[in-house]
């Protein structure tokens, strides 16, 4: 009996292992905040209190995830072209700038029904902008969209400062010392709507996530456009002799990735406190590229891992007030969770081909 035999006679399936690096990565956060000197009880208390414990608590997190699945949705369609969007952080910085200024600008009397869909779409546009910077070095030039939408993430961080610095661009009036640089704030009609939900600040941000989720599954799997962009990933030269514009295509996919992008630091600048801040982003561009990875071009295990990642940081926070234990075991726990998952993907994919050679063989 070989070794894989023996796995699933176990009842050691792919699923169950990521089951059992989930509660390893649990077992290593509780190690650490036991070195920081918190009891394991106190500790899973205050973390699950911070995730699910109250609904402010819940409301939190479903709109941190409504942002992870809009720059996860994005960096799957590019992905699926075979390009890696490693710019979420400044397509979400361009996004949010572009949000704030049709925001503010517009009269405060514009109804919700004209002043949101101009905000969201203004940081649709300016995400699409930024990310076809790269898009087009990549597609006509043939330069790294790793490197050039890396870069760019440092660009746009230094836009949305001196942004928010400076008085001629959006910063908001000083009317004394204590003034913070940030904008001020969107008109009331720029604001995204609540959910309605009891004591919870979750807005309609994880419905529009949802759909534009669902979209991008449909687009992937059941149109021509999906099609084109999975033979231009798979097989980029068999792609271009069946006729598919691979430099079009390869501008749109990464430009669209940043397009979610942005849209989705609209989302953030149209939730409470509706202002564009220093610190706004909080790394959710890099984070909703791990979502995106993670997910495996599956768009249920996109909005699920993005749900979990954002309840674990809002755990995060609750363990450092209550716990007293940093912050920053939670990123850990993040960051084992994220390797022994993508490790276990890898033992799937090899038991898949060790299983499948047999077969080939036999024909």
């Amino acid at each position: 009996m070989n070794g894989l035999d023996r796995l699933r006679r176990a009842g050691l399936h792919p699923v169950t292992v990521a089951g059992l690096a989930v509660v390893a990565a649990a077992l290593a956060g509780l190690a650490l905040a036991a070195v920081a000197g918190a009891a394991p009880g106190t500790t899973i208390t205050a973390l699950v209190e911070g995730m699910v414990g109250t609904p402010y608590a819940i409301g939190k997190s479903i709109n941190a995830s409504a942002v992870l699945m809009l720059v996860a949705a994005g960096f799957v369609v590019a992905y699926k072209a075979g390009l890696v969007n490693v710019g979420g952080e400044g397509q979400l910085c361009l996004g949010a700038i572009a949000a704030t200024a049709v925001g503010t600008t517009l009269p405060a009397s514009t109804p919700p029904a004209l002043a949101l869909p101009l905000v969201l779409a203004a940081a649709a546009i300016a995400g699409f902008g930024w990310a076809g910077i790269a898009a087009a070095l990549r597609a006509w030039a043939g330069t790294s969209e790793i490197i050039t939408t890396l870069l760019l993430n440092f660009v746009g961080l230094a836009l949305l400062s001196l942004s928010v610095h400076e008085p001629g661009l959006l910063r908001q009036p000083v009317t004394s010392s204590e003034t913070l640089p940030q904008s001020a704030p969107l008109i009331e009609g720029a604001h995204l709507p609540s959910l309605g939900l009891s004591r919870s600040p979750a807005t309609v941000a994880v419905v529009l996530a949802g759909i534009a989720v669902l979209l991008v599954g449909v687009l992937l799997r059941h149109t021509g456009a999906g099609v084109r962009l999975s033979a231009l990933g798979f097989a980029p030269q068999a792609a271009a002799r069946l006729g598919v514009p691979v430099a079009r295509t390869r501008f749109l996919a990464l430009a669209s990735a940043g397009g979610f992008a942005g849209l989705a630091g609209g989302v953030l600048t149209a939730t409470a406190p509706f202002v564009l801040a220093e610190g706004l982003t909080s790394g959710y561009g890099f984070a909703g590229l791990v979502v995106g990875l993670l997910a495996r071009g599956s768009m249920l295990a996109l909005a699920a891992t993005a749900l979990l990642l954002a309840l674990l940081t809002s755990g995060g926070i609750n363990l450092q007030l209550v716990a007293a234990v940093p912050a920053t075991t939670v990123s850990v726990v993040e960051s084992l969770i994220i390797l022994f998952i993508a490790g276990t993907a890898g033992w799937a994919a090899r038991r898949r081909g060790a299983l499948a050679a047999p077969i080939g063989a036999a024909r």
